[in-house]
């Protein structure tokens, strides 16, 4: 992407925030950040940092969407962006962008229009800028990069880096599980026509054919057998969507090894990262 088009696309982005349609009156701040941040005159793709809160009905249209396998952000996505393309989103994750991506604020609640459209103005091209690397990427997310968050990929990176953990990247054929207690809460939790249903379906019937699986698995935060306890060596955690990510290092320290599906969706192709421990000392401390 040129750096014209990202600006125009940050200008209606602005002239969206001002109007304030919901969802867009829980919005607190918004950030850019990364190249045209940085002032590159070629981008790639804008990197925008988004702070909000959320009400009742937000908090039900968010659980709704995940239910369903939809992506819970997508509503707010639409209103920031409209149908445009080129635009990466980070949600409430400030804190856990990677060292350098420097999020320089560009509209802030209370704003007057024009105040947001002179910090645009000040953002200037800079031609010695260029376009930066993609950030915190590994073999493993190639191709996958746009639906694994950047804080997701950069703890991901470190603890790779730092020798703390193996990730293997699965492509899971359509299968069902053959345990019962697997059946049954695939049955008890979705809908048949579910993307969740599917792709659960698909990491229970994979992790079965694992030979260091023991019988503790749990399933989007769900066990297949009730009481089983989360602190046996070996236990899977099946997560769908990135659900319950923060929990990864508890569960890692804990010797539980994690299978991630990027993208839970009815007919695309299926994609799992399956996160063991290779060296329990190098973890970052909790």
């Amino acid at each position: 992407m040129k750096r014209e088009r990202a600006t125009e696309l940050l200008r209606e982005m602005l002239d969206r925030l001002d109007a304030g349609e919901r969802p867009l009156d829980l919005v607190d701040e918004v950030y850019v950040f990364g190249s045209y941040a940085r002032g590159a005159l070629d981008p790639g793709d804008l990197d925008v940092a988004v702070v909000h809160r959320t009400d009742r009905e937000f908090a039900a249209e968010l659980v709704g969407a995940m239910m369903s396998g939809r992506d819970p952000m997508a509503g707010m996505k639409r209103a920031l962006k409209g149908n445009k393309r080129g635009i990466q989103f980070q949600f409430n994750q400030n804190s856990d962008l990677p060292a350098g991506a420097e999020p320089v604020l560009l509209w802030k609640r209370g704003d007057a229009l024009s105040d947001a459209q002179a910090r645009l103005a000040a953002i200037e091209p800079d031609p010695d800028a260029g376009r930066a690397p993609r950030d915190e990427m590994i073999e493993q997310f190639e191709g996958l990069d746009r639906w694994i968050p950047l804080p997701v990929r950069a703890q991901l990176v470190e603890m790779v880096t730092a020798g703390a953990i193996d990730i293997h990247r699965v492509e899971l054929p359509d299968a069902q599980p053959t345990r019962p207690d697997a059946i049954a809460l695939l049955a008890r939790r979705w809908k048949a026509d579910s993307p969740l249903r599917r792709a659960a379906g698909a990491a229970l019937r994979y992790t079965e054919d694992l030979a260091a699986v023991t019988e503790a698995v749990w399933v989007q935060g769900d066990p297949l057998q009730r009481g089983q306890s989360f602190d046996l060596p070996g236990t899977v955690w099946i997560n769908l969507g990135w659900y319950d990510f923060s929990q990864l290092l508890f569960r890692l320290h804990r010797g539980a090894q994690t299978f991630e599906v990027i993208r839970p969706t009815r007919t695309q192709p299926l994609h799992a990262l399956h996160i063991t421990v290779r060296d329990a000392a190098a973890l970052p401390q909790l």
